[in-house]
């Protein structure tokens, strides 16, 4: 499986990694079950997938600690837990980026995930308050003390990037973008790969709007999108099942082999509720796009 650096950050993890707001988030989704966050941790660590992306607000830290249960039987050096934090459970969840409070969710987070260090710890989203420049000098004083190896943000705007990042110290950046939601392309992107930045789509599937599940009838459930855009997003993902069926894939695997390809994208973190769905999300490093086919799928979505 391809392995990629974070950021100027010692830590290489495979492209494809594993989103765990399913494992243990019974605060998001109805009717989870931890059983099976258990086998959908473990089905990825044993598919070849190293990097597990969790946050504390997945349960309030229960998918923190299911992990930590499972990466007990494996080999630590081969896991990449990247976890975030900064919502306040001492302030009704606010968010918090004071470097007191940073310190204490790493310490938090590392009693859960039961390990002495976090691959990639991200400030899960901003505060109001907090200079950010000073949240990640917080987060490095932690990386120069070995709890943590990579530092990162997360929904932060571009010029909160920007102002994070005035001493070089973020590694990573992780925000919504797929090929429905297209805005990190014009400002983000450059400003990432001008400094080594590395970028971490989330909601990669829209929801399962690019998963090919939806037919034009089903436009109330994704009121983002005018009936005119949702209608032109259903034919793209009808043409990307032509290149799929090519490739003896389904549309999701299209979908995340088109993300896997794109050099904008460090690691993409598709979700799992089942471990089937681990295994079917592994099949898209199968999937080899033709420089054509990369190109065609690009330019469907171009004008959403």
């Amino acid at each position: 499986m391809t392995t990629i650096n974070i950021g100027n950050s010692s830590v290489v993890t495979t492209k494809l990694g594993l989103g765990t707001n399913k494992v243990g988030g019974h605060n998001l989704f109805k009717n989870l079950q931890d059983q099976d966050g258990y086998a959908v941790v473990k089905e990825a660590l044993e598919q070849g997938i190293q990097l597990l992306d969790t946050a504390y607000m997945y349960g309030l830290g229960r998918s923190e600690e299911i992990i930590g249960d499972v990466i007990q039987k494996y080999d630590r050096e081969k896991v990449v837990i990247a976890t975030k934090a900064a919502q306040d459970p001492q302030h009704d969840l606010k968010i918090n980026n004071q470097p007191a409070f940073l310190k204490q969710a790493v310490d938090d987070a590392l009693k859960r995930l039961k390990t002495d260090y976090i691959d990639i710890f991200y400030i899960h989203f901003p505060d109001d308050q907090t200079p950010k420049a000073e949240a990640v000098a917080a987060l490095n004083d932690l990386k120069k003390a070995g709890k943590i190896k990579a530092v990162g943000i997360s929904n932060f705007t571009l010029d909160q990037v920007k102002e994070a990042n005035q001493a070089g110290g973020v590694d990573i950046v992780e925000d919504h973008y797929s090929l429905v939601h297209r805005q990190a392309e014009k400002e983000l992107f450059p400003y990432l790969k001008a400094n080594n930045i590395t970028f971490v789509p989330y909601f990669p599937l829209a929801a399962g709007l690019l998963t090919g599940k939806y037919q034009e009838n089903d436009a109330t459930k994704f009121k983002q999108f005018t009936t005119e855009e949702f209608k032109q997003i259903i034919a793209n993902v009808d043409q990307v099942r032509t290149i799929a069926k090519q490739h003896d894939a389904t549309v999701a695997q299209t979908i995340l082999a088109w993300y896997l390809a794109n050099p904008a994208i460090g690691v993409v973190i598709p979700g799992a509720r089942k471990p089937e769905q681990v295994r079917s999300n592994v099949k898209a490093l199968t999937v080899k796009l033709t420089m054509d086919e990369y190109q065609q799928i690009d330019q469907l979505f171009k004008e959403v």
